[in-house]
Formats: C-alpha cells, sequence, structure tokens
C-alpha cells in the first residue's frame, strides 16, 4: 500500500499529467488501418445505436434452487432457503487488544430497529448497527480495535439514503435466503452502500489507498424504483486490499444505449485493491463503472446491461469467468480516447453473448503514451457478437463469432538466446525481439494439472459452507483456547485442531492466538475464522528467534501428504521481531484440483495493536545512514508452499506494514521482513488477487517449480531501501535460493526483487502490479522513473510468460540470466510502465 502522494487516483488529467516524465519509444507497429483517423472519438454518441439494444422483458426473478439463465458457473445463487449456521452459531468473538470488553463485535441488524418488511424505510436503524461503538468513521483514519459484523436476516429492507460502511466492517446477508436491500423512489445518495463518503469538497472519510478489510456478501441490491435518469449507484467501492464482494445481484432498471440512463451496479473511482467474484449485474446504463490500480474480478454475469463494464482507468485489471448476456457494449475500454486512460486489462476465460458491441478500444498507431491502453484476451468466446473488437467509430479491429485463443495490444517482448563470436568462443546471450502489436498471437499451451476440462484455467469461489448446519461449527472458545493475545495458546489450538473431525469445521471466534511453537495443521480440515482472528507468531520464543534455523509457526501437512484443507478468513502476525518465522508452510497436496485453497488469509506483519513493532519503537529515520533495528525486524518468511505442495490462493495480501494503522501518529515505519512467498511447488498452484509487499530480499520468488498460474500479483519495494539495503539483516540462504544481488555495482540496484523466477518452467502471470516509490522515502527517483534498477529477475528459467506487466520506476523491467532486456523506456504508460507480453517459451 503506497502513501496517498504516490498514488493516482481516478482522475485522468492527474494520471496523465505524467506522461511528460517518460520517454517514448516506438517500433514497428501492427495495426489495421483506420479510413479516417479523425474519426476516432470516444463518445457514445459516435456509436452507431439507432438500433442497439433490444426491447426485452425484466430480468426473470430466479426460483430457490436455480441461477439465472446463461449465468457463468454461479452456484446455486438464491440459496437453498434452509437455515444459515452464521445467524445461528454462538457469538463470543472479542477485542484482545482494543481495552473496551463491551465492545460489539455481532450485529443483527433487527436488534437496532430494522424492520425488513419492504416497507419500513430502514436507513437509520441499518446506520445505527455499524455506527454503534465509537467506531472508525469520519476523521479516523484507520483503526483495527473496532471491527464489526453487520448481519441482514432475510428481507426486503427500504432504504432512502446511503448504508455507510465503517473501517473494518463487513455487511453479511443470509446466504440461503438473500436479503434485499431496495432503494426508495426517494432514494439521495452516491450509492446504496458506501464505503469511503465523499465530504462537501471532495475529500473522502477514509484514505482510498488506506481502505482495507471490508467484505459484502450475500445480497440483492434493488433500484428499480428510483428513476432510471438518477445517478444512484449499489455499492460505491473505494477500497484498498483485504477487501471482497461476493455473492450479490445487482438489480437495475433495464433500458438501451443513449437513453441518459444512469444506474450503475457498482461505481469504484479509485483506490488500491482488490478482488470480487460472484456478481450478477440486471440491466441498468452501466454494470460495473471500474477504476482502481489493481484488481481481480471472477465470475461475474452482465445480462441486459446498456454497458456491462466502463473501465475508466487502471493500472491492471483481470476479469476472469465473466458473461455478457444480450449487452448494448460488453466492455468499454475506451476511456481518455488516443490518450487511454486505462493502463491494461486481462480478459479471460469469458463469454459474450448477444451482445451488439464486444470491446471498444482507442489504442491506435498513434495512441500515446505507447504502452497505454494495453489489452489481452485469453479463451474469450464471442457468440452472436460481432465484431469482437472495434474503435469507437466502428472499425472492426478483431471480428466477432469466434473463440479468440489469444489477442496483445500494447508492447511485446519474445526472449531467445542469442548466439555470438566473443574470442573465437561460441557465446550464449539472452536478448529479446521487441515489436508494438495489436493482433491475434499464439496462445501458449497451459499445463493439463491447471486446467479444468473444458480447458479453462480453474478457479473456485471462497466457500460460504451454505449447506452445513450450524452444530458441525466447533468454537476454539468452547474448546479452551484462551484468544486474549497474552496467554499462551500454542497446545490449546493443537489439540483443537486434533480434535475436529472431518465433517466439522473449525470455527476460531475473534481473538489474538499467541503461537508459541510450531502448529502442526493436520489434513482434511477446514479452518475458518470469525472477521479476521489473529494467530500472532510470538518472537520471544526460542523457536523463531533463530534466522540461521528458521521453524514454520503453522505447517499443513507433511511432505508426502495427500488431503485438503481449506482457510477461510484468518490472519497471521507476530508479536515483536520473529527472524526465525517462516509464517505457513505449505506441504500438503490435493485430493482434487482447488481441494487446498486459502480465502481472504492475510499476513500483517507490525504497524497494528499487539504486535509491538509500531510507530513508538519502529518509526522511519531516513535522516541518517542506519543499520536495521533488530528490535523491529518482522518474520524470515510470509508463505513457503513447498515442492510437494498444491494450493489455490484467492484475496491474499501479505503485508509488512510501511505505516501504522492504529497508534494516533500513523507515522510511517521501518519493518524488516525476510521474503514473502517462495513457491516451490511442482504444482499445480493458482494465486487470484494476492499481494506481497515491503519484504527486504524479494515479495514473489518462484524457485524449482512448475505449472504455477497467477492472476494479478502486486508488489511494493521496501521503503526504507536502500537505508539499509536488500541485505540487511537477512543474509541470502542457499537452502532457499535466496538472490544474491551478485549483478549488482549500484545501491538502486540492492532492492526488492517483486518477482524472481529461478529454476522454473510453466510459469504463467496474467497482470502484475510492481512498484517502487522512494528511495530511502525519498520520491525525487520517480522524476527519472529510477528508483531501483530491476524489478523482474528470471535466472534458468523458461517456459515463462507475463501478461500485462506493469512496474513503477524500475530502470529496467526484466532481466534474464542477469541481462537486462527490457528497459522501462521503451513502455511508458501513464503512471506505469507496462508489457502487454513478455514470453520466453
Amino acid at each position: 500500500m503506497a502513501p496517498p502522494r504516490t498514488r493516482i487516483a481516478c482522475l485522468t488529467l492527474l494520471i496523465l499529467s505524467f506522461f511528460s516524465l517518460l520517454p517514448s519509444a516506438r517500433a514497428q507497429f501492427q495495426v489495421p488501418s483506420l479510413s479516417n483517423l479523425g474519426e476516432l472519438n470516444v463518445e457514445l454518441g459516435r456509436l452507431d445505436t439507432s438500433n442497439i439494444g433490444p426491447l426485452v422483458e425484466r430480468f426473470d426473478t430466479p426460483s430457490e434452487l436455480e441461477a439465472p439463465p446463461n449465468t457463468h458457473s454461479h452456484e446455486k445463487r438464491a440459496g437453498s432457503g434452509g437455515t444459515y449456521w452464521f445467524s445461528q452459531i454462538k457469538r463470543q468473538g472479542k477485542i484482545a487488544y482494543g481495552g473496551n470488553s463491551s465492545y460489539i463485535l455481532w450485529r443483527n441488524v433487527r436488534d437496532y430497529g430494522a424492520m425488513g418488511d419492504g416497507v419500513t424505510d430502514d436507513t437509520y436503524a441499518i446506520n445505527n448497527a455499524t455506527a454503534d461503538g465509537n467506531r472508525c468513521g469520519s476523521g479516523c483514519d484507520s483503526q483495527t480495535t473496532t471491527p464489526a459484523i453487520v448481519y441482514f436476516p432475510p428481507g426486503t429492507y427500504m432504504i432512502s439514503a446511503p448504508l455507510v460502511m465503517y473501517y473494518y466492517t463487513q455487511f453479511i446477508g443470509d446466504a440461503n435466503d438473500l436479503p434485499v436491500i431496495m432503494a426508495l423512489p426517494s432514494f439521495f445518495g452516491l450509492g446504496m452502500l458506501d464505503s469511503d463518503v465523499y465530504y462537501p469538497g471532495g475529500a473522502n472519510w477514509f484514505t482510498n489507498q488506506n481502505n482495507f478489510y471490508r467484505q459484502v456478501r450475500n445480497f440483492v441490491l434493488d433500484m428499480t424504483l428510483v428513476s432510471p435518469t438518477y445517478a444512484v449507484h449499489g455499492i460505491h467501492w473505494q477500497v484498498a486490499q483485504a477487501t471482497s464482494l461476493q455473492n450479490i445481484v445487482f438489480n437495475m432498471v433495464e433500458g438501451t444505449l443513449g437513453d441518459k440512463g444512469q444506474q450503475q451496479g457498482i461505481f469504484m473511482d479509485n483506490g488500491s485493491g482488490g478482488f470480487m467474484e460472484d456478481l450478477i449485474f440486471n440491466g441498468g446504463a452501466v454494470g460495473f463503472f471500474s477504476g482502481n490500480q489493481q484488481f481481480t474480478c471472477r465470475n461475474m454475469t452482465f445480462n441486459r446491461c446498456e454497458t456491462g463494464i466502463y473501465q475508466n482507468w487502471n493500472w491492471i485489471f483481470l476479469y476472469k469467468d465473466i458473461t455478457f448476456n444480450q449487452c448494448g457494449i460488453g466492455m468499454d475500454l475506451s476511456s481518455g480516447g488516443e490518450i487511454p486512460a486505462m493502463g491494461s486489462t486481462v480478459l479471460q476465460d469469458s463469454v459474450f453473448n448477444d451482445c451488439e458491441y464486444g470491446i471498444i478500444t482507442t489504442f491506435t498507431a498513434n495512441s500515446t503514451p505507447s504502452a497505454a491502453g494495453s489489452v489481452v484476451l485469453d479463451n474469450v468466446e464471442f457468440i452472436n457478437t460481432d465484431p469482437a473488437v472495434q474503435y469507437p467509430n466502428n472499425t472492426v479491429i478483431v471480428p466477432g463469432n469466434q473463440v479468440v485463443q489469444s489477442f496483445v495490444q500494447g508492447t511485446a517482448y519474445s526472449a531467445y538466446e542469442d548466439e555470438q563470436i566473443i574470442d573465437n568462443l561460441t557465446c550464449w546471450e539472452p536478448t529479446a525481439n521487441y515489436s508494438r502489436i495489436q493482433q491475434l498471437v499464439g496462445r501458449p499451451d497451459l499445463p493439463a494439472s491447471l486446467l479444468t476440462p473444458s480447458g479453462t484455467v480453474w478457479s473456485r469461489s471462497r466457500p460460504q459452507y451454505e449447506g452445513v448446519p450450524h452444530a458441525s461449527f466447533i468454537s476454539s472458545y468452547d474448546f479452551g483456547c484462551h484468544g486474549d493475545g497474552l496467554q499462551d495458546d500454542t497446545q490449546n489450538v493443537q489439540n483443537f485442531l486434533n480434535s475436529i473431525t472431518e465433517d466439522q469445521i473449525a470455527y476460531f471466534d475473534h481473538g489474538a492466538y499467541l503461537i508459541r511453537d510450531t502448529i502442526q495443521v493436520p489434513k482434511n480440515i477446514k479452518m475458518q475464522g470469525e472477521i479476521w482472528p489473529l494467530f500472532m507468531i510470538d518472537g520471544s520464543s526460542s523457536v523463531f528467534s533463530d534466522s540461521s534455523n528458521p521453524q514454520p509457526a503453522f505447517r499443513v501437512g507433511n511432505p508426502g501428504d495427500i488431503g485438503s484443507v481449506e482457510m477461510v478468513e484468518l490472519v497471521f502476525e507476530t508479536r515483536g521481531s520473529a527472524p526465525g518465522a517462516i509464517i505457513v508452510e505449505w506441504n500438503l497436496a490435493a485430493t482434487t484440483p482447488t481441494a487446498n485453497g486459502m480465502w481472504d488469509t492475510h499476513w500483517r506483519i507490525a504497524g497494528s495493536n499487539g504486535t509491538e513493532l509500531q510507530s513508538l519503537n519502529c518509526t522511519k529515520d531516513p535522516t541518517i545512514l542506519h543499520t536495521a533495528n533488530h528490535t523491529c525486524i518482522g518474520s524470515f518468511m510470509l508463505m513457503h508452499i513447498t515442492s510437494t505442495g498444491s494450493l489455490l490462493m484467492s484475496n491474499n495480501w501479505g503485508w509488512v506494514a510501511d505505516h501504522e494503522l492504529d497508534s494516533p501518529d500513523h507515522n510511517q515505519i521501518d519493518i524488516y521482513n525476510g521474503r514473502g512467498i517462495l513457491i516451490e511447488s511442482q504444482g499445480p498452484v493458482w494465486l487470484y488477487g494476492t499481494a506481497f509487499e515491503h519484504s527486504m530480499l524479494y515479495n514473489y520468488q518462484v524457485a524449482n517449480a512448475k505449472d504455477v498460474y497467477m492472476g494479478v500479483i502486486q508488489s511494493e519495494t521496501a521503503y526504507m531501501q536502500d537505508n539499509p539495503n536488500a541485505l540487511d539483516p537477512f543474509s541470502p540462504k542457499t537452502a532457499y535460493f535466496d538472490p544474491t544481488f551478485s549483478e549488482c555495482f549500484e545501491a538502486i540496484c540492492y532492492k526488492t526483487f517483486a518477482l524472481r523466477i529461478y529454476n522454473s518452467t510453466y510459469v504463467y502471470v496474467y497482470g502484475a502490479g510492481f512498484y517502487s516509490f522512494f528511495n530511502n522515502y525519498d520520491q525525487g527517483c520517480l522524476l527519472t522513473e529510477g528508483c531501483q534498477q530491476f524489478m523482474v529477475a528470471l535466472e534458468q528459467s523458461e517456459g515463462v510468460y507475463l501478461y500485462a506487466l506493469n512496474t513503477k520506476a524500475a530502470t529496467n523491467m526484466v532481466e534474464v540470466d542477469m541481462v537486462a532486456i527490457v528497459p522501462q523506456a521503451a513502455n511508458p504508460n501513464g503512471f506505469c510502465q507496462t508489457v502487454a507480453l513478455f514470453e520466453y517459451p
């Protein structure tokens, strides 16, 4: 998470203001000619809309057990109507570090006077339920000590003004009988649900890049009583990491292109996210008005929207498993016109059914910067939709009514070994062909282990356990765990996990569980947290204090084990410095694809109450040269997927805190964490919407591995580097295949690798945002885009495909075997630098 002053939010002019800083580069450009480039215009009125959007009946309400027709892989969206465990279990979670024993964690809106009868205006009651308890709202930067679950039983809740979500809030509806939130005809406000309220004048309650830890799940949001010409939005979703939307239906008034309709399902103007899945949009002017730095969106269906997705701006987005049914425009990527405001977008395993227009883009031979508006299509089918890709003036780029296996627009690099004769010796050195393209390209053959029988990449939604009886959820507190953040819970947690049978779910009540020795997570177990309970790895334990002998805090399975483990909604932290802790080690192979998973499970190292690594003792000091403060070391490594492990990760944030969340100063802090995630798996591994930030040696490393899929990965270089640099305090260890930085000869080289791929094959990255914002907290390096020398390193690897690679302020975007072959200067794209395709077959 970068500080606000380094991040560009929704305003296109702010994004484009960086263009003058970026050197331009031109190469061979392949694009169909336009009859008249002067006709290129992004206004919707220039489209031929005379016959667009047939008159259709309103979308039929799904039956209790069925998903709407032509939706894409949605699972029983309306629920079974049975009792949902979430509302039945005993609620006894407690705040370990808040100092308020009477604080209410769980709030049922009915207990605060909401009726849900489809008649009563429930706005006031619901907002009271959310705000109760002196929580973090207007005027509060951030706070981890007042989380709240706001639960909605089945019913229809009428509202006349936005339901405001405070910091660290979950809005959860009954998954078996989705509650309906319906806007009254008199509704006034930006969004029915508002995650970040605007003050008059344009400022927000929360800094959008700092708006963490939120969920909205299991609702129908209905705007059909409101005039279609009023700009009401289902959700104003201005968020950052550790946030999610899931299992939501947006009902809007149906219309046709050009009818001046204003309703939108999701309005996302800026932020630094993020993840969403299992959403249905019915009608409306725009299903998803999308603008954020990086995001992963999967399993979304757009039915009869005038525009399904309007991409206002981004750095990198992945849309996976998306279906457009009878939309006027499927995806509008034309924002900014000949100076595209969109950075890069990947659309994968998706379908357009009966859409008037498929995808609209303004990337041309003359569009600038040269990498702006990059697009990648991977396995996208266009059914009765023609053309597939076009300009706003109706010039065809890719014809429709076909399956587009792979299409790339943007800059492309194909790396290879070049033969050279030096002193009569034949030598081979990495190099790459470079071109700027807009065309169909060959699709790489993905390993069968990563693919479903139908050829799509495996994915899996976060489990909500809708059909599981509440008696199957076994409470950690009832078993005897303390969860107070003070007493040693190691043996309690171990005994608790050992006691869970395969037909039960280990339910961790909210609290802080102090861990002083390795927890062996048995195979065939499910772990469900209550609004992110904390596992506090105690650095004062001799087990986790020795960086020369690192030990796992949580070991999932043993090498050779095969089974299934699910972790849902947990947070791992340290209490104090734990230089010998590998926070999670995953050894378990899965019985079936995606049987092993971590959903909405995060690492938060320092910066919050209870960690003892806060601004009081770890505040930055860039004014003097210094070595690492050993009282402010985080862990040895956050996550290790070993050679025997197989895993799906979805919406996971490995955050080494760059600033304080709880102390009043909210200052920037120096925390020295060794490594982010190390993947040694022989596959398959899938990562969806993950971020690892601010470790010292690297954030992502793939070593001796194969069959790895990554969908939007995010990294930020540690802010204090190079004071000290990446080698302090963790020296490289050959046992973990650490980078040695032996190619470095200048200070800005010794910095966090965003991604290092070593001795690995068949690695596929579909979207990456790798950012370097500082040199010892000085942002002067942004003026020359030279905050660090190398961002991505490939060593002794092949079969590597990087799509929509975005870096910030790295002189060299990619090096292969210590040879820099992708310079940032050739790939300007507004704020970032972008390569649409880098391949090393």
